[in-house]
């Protein structure tokens, strides 16, 4: 048996049993790799078809995002008031926004693939021909599923090895870090799922005659 095949079965197995310790030496390998291409993949595909409740496809970024920022602007507000009005705030007040900011950031990014506001080069691509334009498109989401795939695959480690060494959040007792520090490859996995949502899209529009290059907005939907 080919030896990535045998490094996958080692990374199902242990995330089967549930133990991080094996976990993380299963992803020492260069098997990680494909694991995380297996992962990218079906974890896209999955979050593609979840993508078609209507609810979940419109709210669900922008609901992480803003429950994100409320919380964090929330334990900043109080934090400030327990300091200067009640000598002390809470230990965690300080650790745990970062962390909030790192969800709302990735979450962000994925929203903003949906509404294609990144580098896009709109003006430039709209004078191209059709063949040049679902080219460019094409090429978008083969470079996102590649940067996602590399996201997923080394973010993993490190949520592994955090679980692993039972790293805990500072100034808590019993909040284990990599609770949060998985939100980094979910969050490239539901971007994933709407770079397929933007493909499928593309490739309709091209065989259709649709226009394919549109001006994006920030904020817009």
């Amino acid at each position: 048996m080919p030896e990535w095949l045998t490094g996958v079965g080692g990374v199902i197995s242990a995330l089967f049993a549930n133990d991080s310790w094996m976990l993380k030496q299963a992803l020492a390998g260069p098997a990680s790799w494909t694991a995380g291409l297996i992962f990218t993949l079906v974890g896209g595909f999955a979050v593609l078809l979840l993508y078609r409740i209507r609810l979940i496809e419109k709210y669900l970024e922008p609901a992480i995002m803003v429950v994100s920022y409320l919380t964090i602007g929330g334990i900043i507000f109080a934090g400030v008031l327990q300091r200067f009005y009640f000598s002390g705030q809470p230990p965690w007040s300080t650790t745990l926004p970062p962390f909030l900011f790192l969800i709302m950031a990735w979450f962000g990014c994925s929203y903003n693939v949906k509404l294609r506001t990144h580098l896009a080069f709109s003006e430039f691509r709209t004078a191209m021909p059709r063949i040049g334009q679902i080219s460019c498109l094409v090429m978008d989401a083969v470079l996102w599923i590649v940067f996602s795939w590399i996201v997923i695959t080394t973010s993993t480690r490190v949520v592994v090895n955090s679980a692993a060494n039972f790293q805990i959040m500072l100034g808590t007792d019993n909040v284990m870090q990599w609770w949060f520090l998985l939100t980094v490859p979910v969050a490239f996995i539901a971007l994933t799922g709407r770079v397929l949502e933007n493909l499928i899209t593309d490739l309709r529009n091209y065989r259709s005659g649709a226009v394919m290059i549109k001006q994006a907005v920030i904020g817009g939907d």
